[in-house]
């Protein structure tokens, strides 16, 4: 079968769209810690799917603007929403309506009130320029189909000398992989087709190629601060990766 943006998107939306609406999500790859999970709303908690914990590599300030692409049923959001206090705001952005139809009927029956949620594609963010200070992202950009138009708009979003910290899916084979090519692209997966894409296993690049993008891109001292083996599927491990926008161009 061949892989194309329009049957990705669309099997990514109805994956999420289920999710959200039966509330029945694996826990993420990686699953969310015990003290992650009685954080948050357990409405949250039951649509979580993320691969790692982002918003604790962020170091997070008191008064900071985050975007969380991806935000699903808003668990990093309403993590994050503690940490930045009242003077705070914490943005979700997803593509899923019901996703975000769920996480803005959260934060109103739990009074956050220094949350949004957005619908909109990480490709084409709905956030001015140069007004975040942190971008978190939790095992969301391996679903997209041009994984540095990601990059790229979390760059144009963030400020000078605002951080992206990300967790995500990358492949352990070595296999070198044309980013651009999707219907030529060969993964270390069982099963290459729209589900496996949305099930957050065929979007996987290659860590080398992950890092690249991003660097690519204009980010600076980037890091990837652990990685957990074989995470979702075979052949699939979890990565978070810390970088910076520069303070000059």
């Amino acid at each position: 079968m061949t892989v194309d943006e329009i049957s990705i998107r669309r099997a990514v939306r109805d994956h999420y769209s289920e999710l959200a609406q039966t509330g029945k999500g694996s826990g993420g790859c990686c699953g969310p810690t015990p003290s992650e999970a009685d954080a948050t709303p357990s409405e949250a908690s039951q649509v979580y799917d993320g691969c790692g914990s982002p918003i604790e590599a962020a170091a997070i300030k008191e008064g900071e603007i985050i975007v969380d692409l991806g935000s699903g049923g808003g668990l990093d959001v309403f993590r994050a929403s503690k940490l930045v206090g009242e003077s705070g705001r914490v943005v979700g952005v997803d593509a899923t309506p019901e996703m975000v139809w769920r996480a803005r009927e959260t934060a109103k029956k739990h009074a956050y009130s220094n949350v949004e949620f957005r619908l909109g594609e990480i490709e084409h963010l709905p956030t001015d320029s140069n007004s975040v200070d942190v971008v978190v992202s939790n095992c969301v950009i391996n679903l997209a189909p041009d994984k540095g138009a990601v990059f790229r708009e979390a760059y144009r979003t963030l400020k000078p000398g605002g951080r992206l910290v990300i967790s995500d899916t990358v492949t352990e084979c070595t296999l070198k992989i044309d980013p651009k090519n999707l219907n030529a692209r060969e993964q270390c997966v069982t099963r290459k087709n729209v589900d496996s894409w949305a099930e957050c296993v065929a979007g996987s690049l290659p860590e080398d190629e992950y890092v690249e993008l991003i660097k690519r891109t204009g980010f600076v001292d980037i890091d990837v601060k652990g990685k957990t083996q074989s995470c979702c599927s075979e052949g699939i491990a979890s990565i978070t990766v810390t970088a910076t926008k520069p303070e000059k161009p």
